[in-house]
C-alpha cells in the first residue's frame, strides 16, 4: 500500500512538473514575441541574444535580455535560499513558492489587460523582470522538488539524454515518456502562447498562471495525504 501511494504521488510530481514545462513555453513566447525577443525562462537563449547583440547585430536588444537573466537569478536565489532548509522533495515550502509564482504571473495578467496591447516602455521591462523573476523561482523549486529530467524551464539537456540513451546510439532503456513528453509539452506551450498573443498578449501570461497554481493545489494536496499516510 505504502509503495502504491509512493508510486501515485511520484507520478502526479510528474505530471505537474511536465504541467510547469508546458507554462515556461507560453511564458516564453509571450516573452519573446510579445516582449521584444526575451525569453523568460529559456536563459540559453538570453545568454545567446546578448552574445548577438553585443557583437553588433541587427535589431537585437540587450537591455531586456540582460534584465531578464539577472531577474531568473535573483529568483533562484530567492527559492534556493528558502528551499535550503527543508529537505528535497514537495513541501509546504514548496507549495509556497509555486504558489507565489501563479501569484505574480496573475498579476502580471490582469496588468496587461488593464494596459491593452502590447505594454508601453517602462513598463515591458517591468514585466520582463517580474516574468523571469517568477520562472527562476519556479526552476529553483522544480530543481529541489527533483522530477528526473523535468526542469520545468529547459529542455536542452532531456533532448540529449533522448538522444544519448536511445537505441539507435547503443542504449538498452531510458525513461523515454518523461523526455518526450517534456519537450512536446514545451513546444506545445510555446505554439499555444503564439496563438493567444493574436488575442490578446495578457491571455497566454493567464494561462501559465492557472497552471501553475493548480499544480501548487494538487502538489499540496498530495502531499499532505502523504503525511497522512
Amino acid at each position: 500500500m505504502r509503495q502504491r501511494l509512493r508510486s501515485n504521488i511520484d507520478n502526479l510530481h510528474l505530471a505537474l512538473m511536465l504541467g510547469l514545462t508546458f507554462s515556461t513555453g507560453v511564458v516564453d513566447a509571450v516573452g519573446y514575441l510579445g516582449l521584444d525577443k526575451v525569453f523568460a525562462g529559456n536563459m540559453t537563449g538570453n545568454v545567446v541574444i546578448l552574445g548577438m547583440a553585443i557583437a553588433g547585430a541587427d535589431d537585437l536588444p540587450w537591455v531586456g535580455p540582460l534584465l531578464a537573466l539577472f531577474a531568473f537569478m535573483l529568483g533562484a536565489v530567492v527559492g534556493g535560499r528558502v528551499l535550503r532548509p527543508v529537505a528535497a522533495g514537495w513541501t509546504t515550502r514548496t507549495t509556497s513558492l509555486i504558489a507565489a509564482v501563479g501569484v505574480i504571473l496573475a498579476g502580471l495578467a490582469v496588468a496587461m489587460f488593464v494596459l491593452g496591447g502590447r505594454p508601453p516602455q517602462p513598463w515591458e521591462l517591468v514585466i520582463t523582470v517580474l516574468l523571469a523573476a517568477s520562472m527562476g523561482l519556479q526552476a529553483a523549486t522544480a530543481r529541489h522538488i527533483a522530477v528526473k529530467d523535468v526542469t520545468t524551464v529547459v529542455v536542452t539537456s532531456t533532448i540529449t539524454g533522448f538522444a544519448a540513451d536511445s537505441r539507435l546510439a547503443g542504449g538498452k532503456g531510458q525513461p523515454w515518456f518523461r523526455r518526450a513528453a517534456a519537450i512536446i509539452l514545451i513546444a506545445a506551450g510555446a505554439g499555444i502562447g503564439a496563438l493567444l498573443l493574436m488575442v490578446h498578449i495578457a491571455w497566454g501570461v493567464a494561462l501559465a498562471a492557472i497552471v501553475t497554481l493548480a499544480a501548487a493545489l494538487l502538489g499540496h494536496i498530495a502531499a499532505h495525504v502523504k503525511h497522512a499516510e
